[in-house]
């Protein structure tokens, strides 16, 4: 058997963060055997170089979309530019999209148009999304249910059972992170024991959510793999088993083997 390899479905390696050790943060990140990550963006002002990363490094993966938290940078006529950029450059997801209603002072209603704006993009060009939610599940599930798009992955996931099992029904894989290795947090650990494999991807969202051994750092994807021996730990299987299978949820929900840097659409599809 070859060396373990890892996806890293939610990282934002092209923030200001890792402006200054990039590349030496991708080149831990492959030793340790995570071989790929998707990139979500969080504004209009970051696609551009976001892109221009997932072309010039190998196992880079482009989503586009603009995050809710960062409402006050968000206009209109950004969904009509990122539909543009799809034309051009068909990223792997859209995203990181979603509801907050964890920060108060985001206004609710112009989330929901924003939101929804975007899975009408993913609707219409047949792209799987990432979402961002927070004490808002029931509210991004119905729309899920309004606004059918092709599955995706509910980031941080951190809901109920219930709630793990419809988005599953929509076609969406949970990811989990360095939460899961806090012995906290029940909650989580026991959704990732419970659900089926099938349905679990991996993540770290570095810079964000460091790990239990790496408290008050910056998070890395280099880190995964810790992530991983908790998973397996926690399901009795070897960590092969959860590398095998999460990589291959992974690269079969959002395409990722298709993906070459430049990857319009056909004519006649969009």
């Amino acid at each position: 058997m070859g060396p373990m390899e890892l996806i890293d479905t939610h990282c934002h390696l092209d923030v200001e963060e890792f402006a200054a050790d990039r590349l030496e943060v991708l080149g831990r990140a492959r030793r340790a055997g995570v071989t790929g990550q998707v990139i979500p963006a969080i504004h209009a002002a970051g696609w551009p170089a976001l892109m221009g990363l997932c072309q010039e490094e190998a196992g880079l993966y482009p989503a586009l979309g603009m995050h809710p938290i960062y409402l006050a940078q968000h206009r209109p006529e950004h969904v009509v530019e990122l539909r543009g950029l799809i034309e051009r450059e068909r990223p792997v997801a859209i995203g990181e999209i979603g509801l907050d209603y964890f920060v108060e002072a985001l206004d609710r209603d112009r989330q929901q148009q924003l939101f929804e704006a975007q899975l009408k993009v993913a609707r219409d060009y047949q792209l799987p999304v990432l979402l961002h939610v927070r004490k808002a599940h029931d509210q991004v599930l119905a729309a899920l249910r309004r606004i059918r798009v092709p599955g995706g992955i509910a980031h941080a996931f951190n809901g109920s059972m219930q709630q793990a099992q419809q988005y599953i029904d929509l076609g969406f894989k949970l990811g989990f992170g360095g939460t899961l290795t806090y012995d906290r947090a029940l909650n989580i650990r026991r959704l990732a024991t419970d659900l089926p494999l099938q349905a679990i991807v991996l993540e770290t969202d570095a810079p964000d959510i460091p790990l239990a051994s790496r408290r008050g750092e910056r998070n890395s994807p280099e880190y995964l793999p810790e992530v991983a021996e908790t998973l397996a730990q926690l399901r009795s299987v070897s960590v092969e088993e959860i590398a095998q299978a999460t990589t291959a949820n992974a690269s079969a929900l959002l395409s990722l083997r298709e993906w070459n840097g430049r990857h319009p659409f056909p004519r006649g599809t969009s």
